[in-house]
């Protein structure tokens, strides 16, 4: 095979795993959409369900991940690019034309759907913690009225007055 079917192979390997990691973060991108949801409905079981899904997503996700960095470590290969940190958008620009620019539309849209992946995931931590200190604020009042307010310094006893019933010893001299 000569160098131009060869790098058309690696140019096509990286554009289908690039497409499927663009569709593996949508996905994802849609779990935690649904995540917001859920936490809002406070549905348990479906929240866990979400959860697990959302780890198989990001362990697919990981492992294209891996496969994209060897992937551009080839087409870096052959468009004389830096093979040991292969960037996306240096392999575009060398490559030029419809290539690169189809390389470079990855990209952005690849930036674009972590970016709000992200922000989407710090709403739903905050709105998860903030409903964990509702709980526990709950559940300490809860607990409070079960109980009765406790105070630190709470008087606990009181001595006994003594009977004068069964004295040892009269005290008649």
């Amino acid at each position: 095979m000569d160098v131009a079917h060869l790098k058309k192979l690696a140019y096509e390997k990286m554009i289908a795993n690039l497409d499927d990691m663009l569709k593996n973060y949508r996905q994802l991108l849609d779990l935690v959409r649904k995540e917001k949801d859920l936490l809002i409905t406070s549905n348990l079981e479906l929240l866990n369900e979400n959860n697990n899904s959302k780890e198989q997503a990001i362990i697919k996700i990981k492992a294209l991940d891996a496969i994209r960095i060897t992937y551009a470590s080839e087409l870096a290969h052959f468009v004389q690019a830096d093979t040991a940190q292969p960037r996306l958008l240096e392999i575009a620009q060398k490559i030029g034309g419809a290539e690169g620019e189809k390389l470079r539309t990855m990209h952005a849209a690849l930036e674009m759907v972590i970016k709000r992946l992200s922000e989407i995931n710090k709403g739903n931590v905050q709105f998860a913690e903030s409903a964990l200190k509702s709980v526990n604020s709950a559940l300490d009042n809860f607990k409070d009225a079960l109980t009765g307010p406790q105070k630190t310094y709470q008087q606990k006893g009181k001595y006994k007055q003594a009977s004068n019933s069964g004295n040892l010893v009269k005290r008649e001299a």
